[in-house]
Formats: structure tokens, sequence, C-alpha cells
């Protein structure tokens, strides 16, 4: 068996394990199995899942997947097992900070192993061309170099504990509208200089061993199909040699996805291959050499997990442990960037005695943007509980006012429903294969007919129950009926609104009355993936604090399931919150503000309005959330205003905020991340990895994203100027530009000099930083190179390398940043290779995109041209 891997602290069941399931070799399994057996193969056994294999010949485990990229959710959507949450990506990437990446890496990889997971779906790498992408939190960074370095430093942590990355979405994978079929049209050079270079980089520097297909088409052919990027350039060009699959329902064809070299089609059950892949062997369209191929893949992704230790078919568990919460804390912390601190405001005094918290996101955690990212936190901490046990410490008194609702959907009940058994909170979720009754959904049923036995129930905490796993298949067909039923204990006296969505068609019931119905022909909405119905509401008159009343969600997910591209029984989700004047809670949070020494206004955005699925329509935050601001800016000159949000919005308000934070979702620990920047425990030393406009028509891609300009084609005509470059190229002033981040500390730049650049086009960038204040900190200096006379239109600088450095107060270091040809080089679509112009270069040392702190040359003696990493 050899020697175990010296991460692994093996006990004794784990010893068990692994003389139980031998390391298999790749070529011997290969030969043992069948036709059969290696067409099972080529697909997922369930939604996490490969096939297990078990005969005479063959044992073969499941290797099991869990989503990523900001914690491992485990195998359930619905009553999952709890996860730490870390910082968005962007977050992530807004830190600069390589080892951190990797430490979150090691610590996912831990949470992986106790949840019996073997690869994790992450991380995400696709570009942030507009800032509406409903998944632009998920990815590190507008810049290829930062998106790709932090992402190898994630990846060498996860996998250097044994569990697999999927680097995902192979590629131009930048909108969710229309996600399926949507074509990004794309140049060849803009392809491999933008959209494809943070996969090269992270596969060049850390070997992820999993790669994840995108949805989309690329130039008219889906990613999944298309050849010349899986074979020419991921394998042959760059030498890739891990497995690659489906994005879930991300397979449209049999043959063509195979001889492309897609791997495993997932989810299963199969939809594209099993018996259509025996029709195409049988006609010819495929032969067992293409089969092999592919099988050989997944049985070296499983000859990983088996290697890894970690246990097939385990019970999933958590970890909460102070050293994780303390990562937790400073990955949170890390992440947030000061973006303005005019009056020096920040950090906050000690002396303070009266605290404002105001705004919509204080008061609860918004650990994470929605979709797949979205788990169930081992716990959170929201920015009211941080800032509160701060105050405690110094004796100040906080207060809060909500000030606005920001919500797209109405709150989710969690906090207010309790089992009617008495057995506890949450509720509980029946279901029937068949229709219990004719008039189960009818509006004159009476609710206290006696219903046949369920087939299937279980209590849940939740009040969003995504039903993609979490069921029980060998009892519950996806064409089920269902009922939610729990006990509802308002907070407050007054009128509630209360409002449900769902697939598939249904009525809600309020205490034995129909106050809901969206059973007959519902209208369809954007949740759940686009397939639930619209959001409807209802106004609950006169409810008592304390008092319980029963709801009651009776739903058919009869034609849900033959619409849905993926294996599932459903969804329901029910919203609900006192009603209150809009106008004033404007003015009692202004009051407050009034009243206090400072106020701390936390606003933004949440998983409902950024999420996989659908992107924003505007850079705007909710209603009335910059009325509430320029207002508590107005009523207190000593304000505080925290943006939580995964990508840009526009501040309208910005000339009048003394103080901005932004501080993306910052995971189970945001909310004393806040609270340690907020009072100078930690010395924010973040940078945005995100140019934010002041405009969305100041965005590159304006005008060429979303719907496009042709049907089912995106053009991108900005070519490769994304982001800080584009703005460059129109000399846009933005809001704040790329790779910008104040500290509590001052820096000074000096001393740049650059080595002469080798015949292999390799070079050194040397300066020195020195912190000119009393306060201990670090900073991101960054490093652009420009090349002014090159034979095709280049940005007017490009980010190559970044360091992040961390200094005493009044100490001074001598930086080195090693560079290659990469640094100089460009796509040449004519040769169809890169290229590095011999001529003069010109260095520039940032501490931003705007902020040219040192600038010099260096010069390349003989072009250079190369293909591969």
């Amino acid at each position: 068996m050899g020697p175990l891997p010296r991460f692994i602290r093996a006990p004794s069941s784990l010893l068990h394990h692994l003389v139980y399931h031998r390391v298999m070799d790749v070529d011997q399994t290969l030969a043992k199995l069948n036709v059969v057996q290696k067409i099972q193969l080529l697909a997922g056994s369930g939604a996490w899942h490969t096939h297990a294999i078990k005969d005479g010949a063959v044992d073969l485990p499941p290797l099991r997947m869990s989503d990523g990229p900001n914690g491992v959710r485990g195998q359930r959507f619905f009553n999952g097992t709890p996860a730490s949450c870390f910082p968005a990506s962007t977050g992530l990437g807004s830190s600069f900070d390589v080892e951190l990446a990797k430490k979150i890496g090691e610590a996912l990889a831990d949470e992986a192993r106790v949840k019996g997971c073997h690869t994790l779906l992450a991380p995400t790498v696709n570009t942030q061309r507009s800032p509406l992408g409903g998944r632009g939190f998920e990815s590190f960074s507008e810049d290829p170099v930062v998106n790709g370095t932090i992402a190898a430093a994630y990846i060498n942590g996860l996998q250097s504990k044994g569990v697999s990355a999927t680097i995902k979405h192979f590629v131009a994978n930048d909108q969710e509208f229309e996600r399926f079929s949507m074509s990004s049209e794309v140049s060849e050079r803009a392809l491999r200089e933008i959209y494809l270079k943070p996969f090269q980089i992270a596969i060049r520097d850390a070997n992820p061993w999993a790669l994840m297909t995108a949805y989309n088409r690329v130039n008219g052919l889906h990613a999944s199909e298309n050849k010349r990027l899986l074979e020419d350039i991921l394998r042959k060009e760059w030498g890739y040699e891990g497995t690659v699959m489906s994005d879930w329902a991300g397979v449209y064809s049999t043959s063509e996805s195979i001889k492309a070299g897609v791997d495993i089609e997932m989810p299963g059950p199969t939809v594209m291959r099993g018996k259509a892949v025996e029709r195409a062997l049988m006609g010819g369209k495929l032969l067992p050499s293409d089969i092999d191929a592919r099988v050989r893949k997944v049985l070296q992704l499983v000859k990983r997990a088996q290697e890894s230790g970690i246990p097939f078919n385990a019970e999933e568990k958590s970890i909460d442990t102070p050293e994780l919460r303390q990562l937790l804390r400073t990955a949170a912390a890390d992440s947030i960037v000061l973006l303005k601190n005019d009056k020096n405001i920040l950090p906050l005094s000690d002396q303070l005695k009266k605290i404002a918290v105001i705004g919509p996101n204080a008061k609860v955690a918004q650990t994470s943007g929605g979709g797949s990212a979205r788990l169930l936190s081992t716990y959170t901490v929201s920015p009211l509980e941080g800032i509160t046990a701060a105050a405690k410490e110094i004796g100040a008194e906080v207060k809060y006012a909500v000030g606005v609702a920001s919500h797209k959907f109405l709150p989710e009940l969690d906090a207010y429903i309790q089992q009617k058994s008495g057995e506890g909170a949450g509720a509980v979720l029946e279901s029937w294969n068949q229709k219990p009754s004719e008039n189960f959904l009818q509006t004159t049923v009476d609710l206290d007919q006696k219903l046949s036995p369920c087939d299937w129930s279980t209590p849940t905490l939740g009040s969003r129950c995504f039903l993609l796993d979490g069921v029980d298949e060998t009892k519950v067909n996806y064409e089920c009926f269902q009922r939610y039923t729990t006990s509802f204990v308002p907070d407050e006296d007054g009128d509630w609104e209360i409002s449900v969505h769902f697939t598939g068609r249904g009525n809600l019931f309020f205490d034995k009355k129909l106050v809901v119905d969206l059973s007959t022909n519902p209208e369809y909405g954007e949740e759940f993936f686009g397939f639930a119905t619209i959001d409807k509401r209802a106004t609950l008159k006169g409810l008592k604090a304390g008092q319980s009343y029963d709801l009651e969600l009776r739903v058919s997910n009869h034609e849900f399931a033959s619409r849905s591209p993926l294996p599932c029984w459903g969804g329901l989700r029910i919203g609900g919150i006192c009603q209150f004047d809009g106008e004033q809670a404007i003015k009692d949070a202004v009051a407050l503000a009034k009243d206090s020494d400072v106020a701390i206004l936390v606003v933004g955005l949440n998983h409902e309005w950024e999420s996989e699925g659908l992107d924003r329509p505007d850079l705007d935050l909710p209603p009335l959330t910059n009325p509430l601001v320029s207002a508590v800016l107005n009523a207190n000159p000593n304000t505080v205003v925290v943006n939580q949000t995964g990508t840009p919005v526009a501040m309208p308000w910005i000339d009048e905020a003394p103080a901005i934070l932004q501080a993306f979702y910052g995971g189970n620990e945001l909310g004393n991340g806040i609270a340690d920047v907020l009072w100078g425990k930690v010395n924010p030393s973040a940078k945005i990895s995100l140019t934010f406009p002041k405009r969305l028509e100041d965005n590159p891609s304006f005008g060429s994203f979303g719907r496009g300009q042709e049907h089912g084609k995106v053009l991108y005509n900005e070519g490769i100027f994304v982001g800080y470059r584009g703005y460059d190229l129109r000399s846009i002033q933005p809001l704040f530009p790329f790779g910008f981040g104040l500290s509590y500390s001052t820096f000074e730049y000096s001393d740049l000099q650059t080595s002469s650049v080798s015949k292999k086009g390799e070079f050194s960038v040397t300066f020195k930083i020195k912190n000119t204040s009393k306060i201990s900190g670090r900073e991101v200096a960054q490093i652009y190179i420009s090349d002014p006379e090159a034979s095709l239109p280049r940005p007017v600088k490009e980010l190559k390398g970044f360091v992040k450095v961390a200094l005493e107060g009044g100490e001074t270091k001598t930086v080195k940043v090693d560079l290659n040809r990469e640094a100089l080089g460009f796509y040449d679509d004519r040769q169809m290779c890169w290229v590095a112009e011999k001529g003069a270069f010109k260095v520039l040392v940032a501490a931003s995109a705007e902020d040219i702190r040192l600038e010099a040359e260096t010069e390349l003696a003989a072009t250079l041209t190369w293909k591969g990493l």
C-alpha cells in the first residue's frame, strides 16, 4: 500500500478504510471494466457522486463532490450540514494576500474531509467584464493575473490536504442571462489574454485535479463540446492532465461532448449518455478508444480520492474550532477595503459613548451571494453583533434602527417558525407520490380533512427549501405533492406582509384561510434558477407578538418536474415582515444618528440581488437605501458607511460620506471583521480587485452585456480592454480605480531598479517601501508593464505582478518581484502564439491603477514567441 501521505493524521477508522479500499491501478482497472461499466462512469450517480462499481473483478467506490467556492456545503441544498462560510471571492481577491488564500484552501480541505468530500467544485475564475454579472462575487478579480494567482494559492492549499479542486467555468461564462444557450462572441486575442489567462496561470502554478466546463457557447459552439478549447488548448497546448466534468446539466450532446473531452456528465442520472453512448458505439459515431480516454480520467480522479484517505460514503460532519474561528475572522477583516477616510474618523475612538448602528444589512448577517455558493453557516456574527461586542469593551451604548428595508423578497421566516408538534424550531415537510385527494389544492379545501399517510416527511429549520437533494429518493418521486406546515410566531404587534413562491402550483393558508393563490396558471419569475412562480404577497392584519398562527403551504410539483433540467423535487420559499412606514423609519434613523457620537450605516445587497441564475439590472442599491444614506450623512457628520456588496454599486452620496468601508460578503465572522477594522484592531490592507465605475455607461462592456446585440449572441466588443484597461483606454475617471485601498498607515515608495531582460525574457523589479507612519500596516504594491511601441494596440498598462508587504511603523523594506516573458507578451492571432516584441518597456510600480509611484524602463533585445504554459 505504501506510506500514508504526510498530511494524514490517521485514526484507526481511517486505516481500516485504507485497508479495505486499496488504491487502484488505473490501467488494470480500466482493463477489467466491461463496456456497460465504462459507460456508467461517464456520468454522475445522483447530484454529487460518481458511480460505484462492485463486482468480482472491480471494487470502485463513489467519489463525492460538493459546491464551493466560499465553503463546503456538502451534498445537500435542503437540510444541509452546517459549514464554515469564508468571504466571497471578490473579498478574498481584494486582500491580494496569497498566503491567506492558501490558508483558506487548507481550511476548506479540512472541512471537505469531515464531510467525506473528495472534490470541491471551486474556485471560480470567470472574468467580471460587467459589474452586473449575477455570479461576479464568485470570482476573484477583473484582472487575469490577480484572478489566476489567488486561485492558484487557493488550489495549492486545498490539494495539499488531498482534496481535489475543480477550477471553473471553462470559459467565458460571464453572465447569467440565457446562460445555457448564449454564445460569448469573443476574439481570439481577448479569449487568450483575458478569459483563458486565469485558467492558464492556475494550471501552471497549481495543477487543479479537475476542471468544469461552462454552460454557454463560445463563438457558436457549446463549451462542453468544444474540442478546440478542451483538447487543442487545454490538454495539448497546456498539457493539462486532470479530469474534465460538465457543469450541472451542462452537457447537450453525446458523441460531440465525449470526443471534445468531457469526462463526466453531471449530475446523474444521465440525460445525454448512458444508452445514447451505446447507440453511438453501435453506429460508429464513437469508438471504444473514445470511451477509454474519458474513463481513464475518471479513474485517475477516483484514485486521487483513494490516496487522500478521505472515507467514501462517509457521514457529513461540521468543524468549529477556536483556530478556525480566528481564521474566519482574519479573512473577514483582511477582505475589507477602506475606500474613504477624509476626516480620519477611523479608527473609531475608545472615548465614544453613544453609537448608532443603522441599516438593513446590520442586523442580519449577509454571509455570501446566492445560488450554488450559498450554504448553511455553522454560526454567524452580524455587523450589529460585532459592533455591539466591540462597543461593550469600551463601555459605549449601541442603539439600532433599520432605516429602510432592502430585501428583494420578504425576509425568510426562519426565526419565527415552530413545528406544530411542539418539537422545536422549524417546520415539517410532507410528500406524497400520489395526490392525497382531488381537492388538495382547491381554494375551498377543508384543511381539517383527513389526508392519507404521506410517503415521506422530514422536519426542516428553513423557510426556503430547495429540494435538489436531501430527499429520500427511494420513497419520493420527482412528480410529487407536498405540504409544508408550521406555526408562525411574530415578534412584533401589527400588520404583517407575507409572501410565497415555489416551483409548480400551490396555495398558502393562514389559520386555515387561503391568503395566497398560485394554483391556476401562475406566472413565473426568476427564483430557483428561473423555475419558480412569481413572488406573491398578502397582508395579515392585527397580528400579536408571541401568539402562534398556523401556516400551511400546499404545492404540486408535477408541472415543474417535466420542465426542470435537473433531477429535483421542487422548491418553496415563505417570507414575511411587519409592515412599517418607510418615511417614518428614515426619520427614526435620522433622530438616532443625531443623538449619537458616531453613526455606523450598514447598507448593501444580499444573496437575492446577487445570485447565480440572474444578473442585476443596474448599479443601484435597493430602493430607498440612497435616501437613507444621504439623510443620515446630513444628520451626523461622523458617519461611517459600510457597503456590503459582492460587486460594484453606484454611490451618489460619495462626496458627503467622510468614511466608507467596502465589506463585500464576509462569511461567518463578517460582523467581528467589520468591528476589528472600525476600531483599528486590524489595520485595513485590502485593495479593490474590481474597478468601481461612476456610471454603468462607463463600464467597457456597456451595450454588449446581457441580451447582447444579436439573438443568442453577446458580442465582447471591448476586446482586451476589460476593467481598468478600458478606463485607461478612454481616459474615464472611475469612482474608485482598480487596486485602490487606504490604510491607517501611510507608505512611501523609492529606489526602483530593473534588471536586464534575459534571452528567455526573465527580469526582476526591485524597489523600497517605507511605512511613514507610527502604525504597523501592510501595503499591496502593484507592478504594471507598458509597451509603448507594440505592433498591435495594447492597454496603456497591464498588471503583471503584485506583492503584499508588512511593515512596522517607520520600517523600510526592499521588495523584489521576479517577472518573465509573460509580463512582456501579447497574443498574436495571426501567428497563433504569444509574442514579446523587442524594444523598451515601461515598468510602473503603483499603489493603485491610478496611483503610479515609480517608473523605469527595461529592454528586450530580441523578439520572443512561444505557445503553451
